[in-house]
C-alpha cells in the first residue's frame, strides 16, 4: 500500500492514556494509527503555539497542524489557570491549575500536541498588560518563553493573541507581547545567555504569526480548512478538535462537533526565509521552509551525516512503497532502516566538531515516531504493572514487565526502572533481565522500583514568589512527565527503547479495565479537613479537629498523633495512638478543642510519629473521569482567622451552593445556622423555617432545576424571606431570574484591583452598619479582585450601596444592590466573597454575615435606605448619574 506524504510530521510519542475510560476516539492502535505515523515519517517541522491560559489554544489550528499536516507541534500556556473558576467542583487556586494542567494534557493526547507552560501564576482577571506585568515581572515571564523556544526549536511560532487592548484580558495581552518578543530574542545571546535559560543555545524561529480565526479571518493572510477529512482516522480535523477542547471541563467549553468545512485563519507577521513573497500569496505557513529530511543535509558537514540523511529519505520512501495496512510486517524491514539510519545521524552529528541545533531534535522527534511505527508493525505492547497504585517513599514495590508479542518474529526485552529525575527517552539507564519472547506469545519479567520523590505536581514542589511559581522552567514539556513511575524496556538489543508508566490494573463492574499509575507516597500520611478555617472573637471556641492518618506500607503500623495549639486552646489529650495494619489502611484520630481566640491567624498543627519517623504532610486526592488522577500535597496545618463577628439573631440560612464554592462551611464555621440544600431539591423543599436564602456563584447558570424554581423562591420572598444572590454571569439578565431587570455590558464590568477604593453611597444602610460596622479596615487584605461582573445598568427598585472601579476607569455602583420585593429583601452582590471567605478575610465574612441578616435589620432597628420604583439607573455613575445623588464617603483600604 503506498502513502503519499503530505508535508508535515507526527509525533506519536509512546503517551499510553492512565486511565482506559480516558483513550480518545482518535485511533491509538491498529493499522490506522500505523497508517496515520507512517505517513508522516518523512516530515520534519516544528510549531509552537502560545496563548495565556489552557483554554485560549486553538485546538482546530494544533489538530490541523498535527493530525492533519503531521507537524510536530507544541501548545506554551503561560499560566495554568490557577485564578479561573471550576464548574465541575470546588478546587480553586493551585487546585484548579491542577485540574486544568490535567485537561490540557488530556486534550494534548487527543490531539497529538506537545504541552509546555511558563513560570506564571494566574493570579485573576486584570485589564491590561501593564496590570499583568505588574505580577509577572517582564524579564522573568519573556525568559520563560524564551527557554520553552530555545527547547522546542519551532520553525514557526503562532500567537494566539494580538499583544494589544484589543485582546481584552491584560494576560492575554501579555501572551501576545512576549510571543513577538520570544521570536525576536530567542538567538540573542547577550540578553538572554544560556546560564539563564537552562543552558540551552540560541535558537531562531523563520516564521512568526498571529491567530485570526478568533476576529474573523479579519486581517488574515492564509486560511486553512480544519474540516478537512482524514479518511485514516475517520473524521475531521475540526471533530477531533471538538473532542479535544471538551476536555477543559471544568471551564465549560465542551461543544457539538462540527462537520464540512470549517475555516480557520493566520497572519503572517514576520518571516526570515520567504520575506520578499508576499504574505498574502502564501499557501502555506510552511511556505519557504523545507519540511522533508533534506532540510538537514545543508546543515550538516561530515559525510558520515550526509551518508545517514541519505539513507534516511531512502528508507522512508521504502516505508511508503512497502507497507501494507492489511500486512504491516511489510514495512518493518523499511521501518529498521530508518531506525538505523536515525541512529547513525544522531551518533554522527554527536561527533561532529560543530552541531547545527536543528539536528538533534528532529532525529530525536523522528526516532519517536519510527519506535512508535515499530512497535505498531511489529504487533508489540509493552506493560509495566504492580499490585497496588501506591509505594511509600523510601520503599520498594516489585513491577512486572509484559512484552506481547503478536507479530511474526521473536523479539529480546529487557527492562529496568527509571529514576524519578529522568526525563522520557534520556540516557543512562542500563536494563537487564533479558528475555526473548517468541511470535504470538508474551514474555514477563520483574524489576524492583524505589520509591524515591513523592510523586506530586512538580511545579508545586517550591513555594511560589509573588505571583511566579518557585520551580525554574527546564524546557521539559509537560507531557514528558508521567504521573507517577516509569520503567525502561529495549527490545532487540537496542533497536526499539520505550518508556512505559507503571499502572495498577483492576476490573471495575461498571467501568471495564481501569488503569491508575504508580504513585510515590508519604509512609504516613497526614491530613486535616481544611487549611483556613474562621472563628469568632472571644466567643466559646468548641470544635472536634479530626486528624486523618493514611498508611502506604505493607505492615501494620502504631502512630502516635498530637496537636501543636495556639495560645487560648487546649486540647482532650495531648496524644493519642492508632494501629494502621496494612497497607491502605486509614484511621481519622479527633481531639476536642477548646478555648477562646484573639483577633488574628492562629495555626493548629498536628504531627504524626510511628517507626522513629516524623509526619507533617498529607495530600488530597484530585479526581475527575476525563483526567489523570493526581494529588496535592499540604501540611497538615490549620490556619484560623478569628473574626470580630456579631450574627443576627434568630438567623437561620438556607445555602444553594453555586460552582467553585466553599463559603457555606465558612459560613457554619462562624456559628450561622446553616442549611445546604442542593438545587434539586429547592422546587421541594421546605423554606418556611428559614429567614434567610442564600444562592451559590454561578448557580443558575449550572443547574437548570434552580432556574425552574426560582419562582418559588421569589414567591418566599415577596412572603417576607430575605434572598442574598452572589453573582452571576449573562443568565441574570434573563427574565424571571431576579425580581426587577438588570443589564450587563460587553465585556462586564469588574473591579481586579484587590486594594481598590470602596465610596459608600448609603451609609445608613443597615447592609454596613448592623450587626457588623463595616469600616476601612474591613476592605483590607482581600485577595484576587473586588467585584466580578457587575452590572452596568439596573432597575430602580434596587439601591445600590457602593461604589468602586479600577484605576482609570468610571465608577460603578453594582457590587451591592438591595430591593424591597414585596415583604421580603433582595440582596445581589458581585463581590468576591466566593474568595475572600475560603481565604479567610475577615472583612468579607463580617459583611458577608450582615447581607444575611438585610431583611430583619428594619425589624432591628436599623435604617433601610430602599427606595421605591423609579426610572433605571445607570450603574456606572457619569455626571448627575442617580447613585451619586448624595456624598460618598470613601473607604480606602491603607
Amino acid at each position: 500500500m503506498y502513502l503519499s506524504p503530505r508535508v508535515s510530521l507526527l509525533l506519536l510519542a509512546v503517551v499510553p492514556a492512565i486511565l482506559r475510560a480516558q483513550e480518545p476516539a482518535v485511533p491509538t492502535t491498529g493499522a490506522a494509527a500505523l497508517g496515520e505515523v507512517a505517513e508522516g515519517l518523512g516530515v520534519s517541522v516544528r510549531v509552537l503555539v502560545i496563548g495565556a491560559h489552557p483554554d485560549d489554544e486553538d485546538n482546530r489550528l494544533l489538530t490541523w497542524l498535527t493530525r492533519g499536516r503531521h507537524a510536530d507541534v507544541a501548545y506554551l500556556s503561560l499560566t495554568r489557570g490557577d485564578g479561573g473558576q471550576n464548574l465541575i467542583g470546588n478546587e480553586l487556586g493551585e487546585a484548579l491549575g491542577v485540574v486544568r494542567t490535567e485537561e490540557l494534557l488530556a486534550a494534548r493526547r487527543i490531539d497529538g500536541a506537545h504541552q509546555y507552560f511558563t513560570r506564571a501564576y494566574d493570579f485573576g482577571f486584570s485589564k491590561s498588560a501593564a496590570e499583568a506585568f505588574q505580577h509577572w515581572p517582564h524579564d522573568s515571564v519573556l525568559k520563560d518563553v524564551v527557554t520553552v523556544v530555545r527547547a522546542f526549536r519551532p520553525h514557526v511560532i503562532v500567537s494566539v493573541f494580538s499583544g494589544t487592548p484589543r485582546d481584552g484580558h491584560g494576560q492575554h495581552q501579555v501572551a501576545g507581547i512576549v510571543a513577538r518578543e520570544a521570536y525576536d530574542a530567542a538567538a540573542d545571546t547577550v540578553r538572554f545567555p544560556r546560564a539563564a535559560t537552562a543552558g540551552l543555545g540560541p535558537w531562531t524561529p523563520l516564521k512568526f504569526y498571529r491567530n485570526r480565526t478568533y476576529w474573523g479571518g479579519e486581517g488574515a493572510t492564509f486560511r486553512y480548512n480544519a474540516g478537512e477529512y482524514d479518511p485514516l482516522l475517520g473524521m475531521s480535523y475540526a471533530e477531533i478538535a471538538a473532542e479535544s477542547r471538551s476536555q477543559h471541563k471544568s471551564q465549560g467549553v465542551g461543544g457539538l462537533p462540527r462537520r464540512g468545512s470549517v475555516p480557520g485563519y493566520v497572519a503572517r507577521e514576520a518571516s526570515r526565509v520567504n520575506a520578499s513573497t508576499p504574505a498574502t500569496a502564501e499557501r502555506s505557513i510552511f511556505d519557504g521552509i523545507d519540511t522533508t529530511w533534506m532540510r538537514l543535509d545543508s546543515l550538516v558537514t561530515t559525510p558520515a551525516e550526509h551518508a545517514a540523511i541519505a539513507e534516511l529519505v531512502s528508507a522512508v520512501d521504502a516505508v511508503h512503497r512497502t507497507l501494507s495496512l492489511f500486512h504491516p510486517s511489510t514495512g518493518v524491514p523499511a521501518l529498521e532502516r530508518a531506525r538505523a539510519a536515525l541512529a547513525a545521524l544522531r551518533s554522527a552529528a554527536a561527533r561532529a566538531p560543530r552541531a547545527n541545533p536543528d539536528v538533534v531534535p528532529s532525529v530525536n522527534d523522528g526516532l519517536a515516531r519510527v519506535t512508535q511505527a515499530l512497535l505498531l508493525a511489529r504487533g508489540i505492547v509493552v506493560e509495566a504493572t504492580a499490585e497496588r497504585d501506591e509505594v511509600a517513599q523510601g520503599d520498594s514495590i516489585p513491577v512486572q514487565v509484559t512484552v506481547y508479542n503478536r507479530g511474526n518474529a521473536p523479539v529480546t526485552m529487557a527492562a529496568a526502572p527509571l529514576p524519578a529525575s529522568a526525563a522520557r527517552g534520556s540516557d543512562g539507564v542500563a536494563p537487564a533481565h533479558t528475555a526473548t519472547v517468541a511470535p504470538d506469545s508474551a514474555g514477563t519479567t520483574t524489576v524492583i522500583v524505589h520509591g524515591d520523590a513523592l510523586t506530586r505536581p512538580w511545579w508545586l514542589t517550591m513555594p511560589r514568589t509573588g505571583d511566579l511559581f518557585g520551580v525554574p522552567v527546564n524546557g521539559e514539556s509537560d507531557d514528558a512527565r508521567d504521573v507517577g513511575v516509569r520503567v525502561r524496556v529495549v527490545l532487540d538489543g537496542g533497536a526499539i527503547e520505550t518508556d512505559v508508566p507503571v499502572v495498577h490494573r483492576y476490573g471495575d463492574p461498571v467501568r471495564g479495565a481501569v488503569e491508575r499509575p504508580l504513585m510515590v507516597v508519604p509512609a504516613i500520611a497526614v491530613t486535616l479537613d481544611r487549611t483556613v478555617e474562621l472563628a469568632r472573637v472571644n466567643a466559646p471556641f468548641d470544635r472536634t479537629v479530626r486528624v486523618h492518618l493514611r498508611s502506604a506500607v505493607t505492615t501494620a503500623r502504631p502512630v502516635s498523633v498530637s496537636l501543636r495549639l495556639p495560645s487560648g486552646l487546649t486540647a482532650d489529650s495531648a496524644s493519642r495512638t492508632v494501629t494502621l495494619p496494612t497497607f491502605g489502611a486509614q484511621a481519622t484520630v479527633t481531639f476536642r478543642v477548646r478555648g477562646t481566640l484573639t483577633p488574628g491567624r492562629h495555626e493548629i498543627a498536628a504531627e504524626a510519629r510511628s517507626g522513629g519517623e516524623t509526619y507533617t504532610i498529607g495530600y488530597v486526592p484530585i479526581e475527575y473521569p476525563h483526567i489523570r488522577p493526581q494529588k496535592l500535597y499540604r501540611d497538615a496545618v490549620v490556619a484560623v482567622e478569628a473574626v470580630d463577628v456579631t450574627l443576627p439573631p434568630q438567623l437561620n440560612v438556607a445555602y444553594v451552593p453555586g460552582v467553585g464554592d466553599n463559603v457555606a462551611p465558612m459560613l457554619q464555621e462562624l456559628g450561622v445556622p446553616l442549611t445546604v440544600i442542593d438545587p434539586a431539591h429547592v422546587a421541594s423543599a421546605d423554606l418556611s423555617r428559614f429567614t434567610t436564602v442564600v444562592i451559590g456563584t454561578r448557580a443558575y447558570a449550572s443547574h437548570p432545576e434552580l432556574v425552574a424554581a426560582n419562582a418559588r423562591l421569589l414567591r418566599w420572598v415577596r412572603d417576607g424571606g430575605t434572598m442574598v444572590v452572589q453573582y452571576g454571569q449573562t443568565e441574570m439578565t434573563q427574565p424571571g431570574i431576579m425580581p426587577y431587570p438588570i443589564e450587563l455590558a460587553r465585556p462586564a464590568a469588574r473591579v481586579t484591583d484587590e486594594n481598590a477604593p470602596v465610596r459608600v453611597l448609603a451609609p445608613d444602610s443597615p447592609l454596613l452598619t448592623w450587626p457588623n460596622r463595616i469600616t476601612a479596615e474591613d476592605w483590607r487584605g482581600w485577595v484576587q479582585e473586588r467585584s466580578v461582573y457587575m452590572p452596568s445598568t439596573f432597575d430602580a427598585h434596587y439601591t445600590p450601596i457602593l461604589s468602586m472601579n479600577d484605576p482609570g476607569e468610571p465608577p460603578n455602583q453594582g457590587a451591592i444592590l438591595i430591593a424591597r420585593v414585596g415583604n421580603g429583601t433582595y440582596v445581589y452582590t458581585t463581590l468576591a466573597l466566593f474568595r475572600q471567605l475560603p481565604a479567610g478575610n475577615p472583612g468579607g465574612a463580617r459583611l458577608f454575615v450582615n447581607l444575611l441578616g438585610a431583611g430583619s435589620a428594619r425589624h432591628a432597628g436599623g435604617r433601610s435606605s430602599e427606595r421605591g420604583p423609579a426610572r433605571a439607573i445607570p450603574a456606572a455613575p457619569a455626571a448627575h448619574r442617580a447613585g451619586d445623588r448624595r456624598p460618598a464617603r470613601a473607604l480606602e483600604p491603607r
